[in-house]
């Protein structure tokens, strides 16, 4: 988010419009395969409606090769962001004459805390692309909240690669101060945590969350895998015993995860221990990754869950994930709850389920519950 946000905002400021246009900027994932091969096919989308095409991202660093073959309209950005930001302003050129509002009818804004992570999961290639654990001066962040604030965005998401290594030792900020004082920023309605590793949820972290007033309920805490065997298998730093002691804390909030579903060495045991997990930590949104071998990782070579298999157990976590979600919507009816609209006859509550309502952009309104529907929660 963060990355496409310097992207946009630069070329806005460059006098370019949002909408329909000639350009297109594609923010690639390297997660797995399958985000690859979604990009391409976004990459190849875009280039026959626009004249230039743009590929930036994650994807763009760890392989450009990934992307060869594409239309001669697409070029390939394999630098840091902030390079790619400059490179792709210059080349698409300045414009001068289009006054645009930075803004536009934006009600989030994502202040990125800090980059990088030094963990070494078995799995992951971030650290390959992202580069060790740094983070911004407090400072700064704070800096940016309060231009955000007063540019109209109302909630604001903290986000990194691995949030809570987020430190201003020489200020003496820890992520949980950081929280209280961005969440006291004025014109700050609603403020949270893009997601943080369960390693780094302690008693600091849990008071600023429940303690600062703007602090939306609701926290995404990867998950990865409920067998004990396989977190020690992927270099996870958690068992599941304190995976769920950790939480037991915040017991209000809509707590989501990722999990990752066939991981070498993964049987019928190990899976169903995840779905147990599942349903005893209250997660309400499981983000479902199918494993995929990554170049560069310590499991590079490994892939011994067949697809099929993957695919079954795939649509079991995400069957469980939407009757959790579902439960937590249906749970609301008659209550009220505070709605940030963030588009025309949508918006988000503290919590961050989705409601269906209609009122202004950029309101945040006091409703209550009336129905719930495939989409979400219906206001009375």
């Amino acid at each position: 988010h963060t990355d496409m946000q310097a992207v946009r905002e630069r070329l806005l400021r460059d006098g370019h419009t949002e909408g329909a246009g000639d350009v297109a900027v594609v923010n690639t994932c390297c997660v797995t395969n399958e985000a690859l091969a979604k990009s391409r096919q976004a990459i190849s989308r875009f280039a026959r409606t626009h004249v230039r095409v743009y590929v930036s991202g994650c994807g763009a660093r760890l392989s450009a090769d990934a992307f060869a073959g594409l239309p001669q309209n697409v070029s390939v950005v394999s630098g840091q962001i902030e390079a790619a930001v400059e490179w792709i302003a210059g080349d698409v050129g300045a414009i001068g004459c289009v006054q645009a509002d930075a803004r536009l009818d934006r009600v989030r804004a994502f202040v990125k805390i800090q980059d990088g992570c030094s963990f070494s999961c078995a799995f992951c290639v971030i650290p390959q692309v992202r580069g060790a654990t740094r983070s911004r001066s407090a400072a700064a962040v704070l800096d940016e909240v309060r231009r955000r604030a007063a540019q109209g965005h109302r909630e604001i998401v903290l986000t990194g690669v691995n949030l809570g290594c987020f430190r201003d030792r020489e200020a003496g900020y820890t992520l949980a101060r950081l929280i209280r004082e961005a969440g006291a920023v004025d014109g700050v309605s609603r403020l949270r945590l893009s997601s943080i590793e369960i390693n780094h949820v302690d008693e600091e972290l849990v008071a600023s969350l429940l303690e600062t007033p703007t602090v939306g309920h609701h926290l995404h805490v990867p998950l990865q895998s409920g067998d004990d065997g396989v977190l020690r298998a992927m270099g996870r730093r958690y068992s599941v015993a304190t995976y769920l002691r950790k939480l037991e804390p915040l017991a209000d909030f809509n707590l989501t995860a990722d999990v990752i579903v066939g991981f070498p060495g993964e049987d019928d045991a190990a899976f169903e221990r995840t779905l147990e997990l599942a349903r005893a930590a209250r997660l309400t949104k499981l983000h479902v990754f199918p494993y995929s071998p990554r170049p560069g990782t310590r499991t590079a070579g490994e892939d011994t869950v067949a697809p099929r298999v993957k695919k079954e157990r795939s649509a079991r976590l995400r069957a469980l994930s939407d009757e959790a979600c579902r439960a937590r919507w249906r749970a609301k009816i008659g209550r009220c709850d505070e709605v940030l609209v963030d588009r025309p006859g949508r918006g988000y509550g503290g919590d961050y389920t989705p409601w269906l309502l209609e009122a202004p952009v950029g309101e945040l309104i006091r409703v209550r519950a009336r129905a719930v529907t495939e989409e979400g929660i219906v206001a009375a």
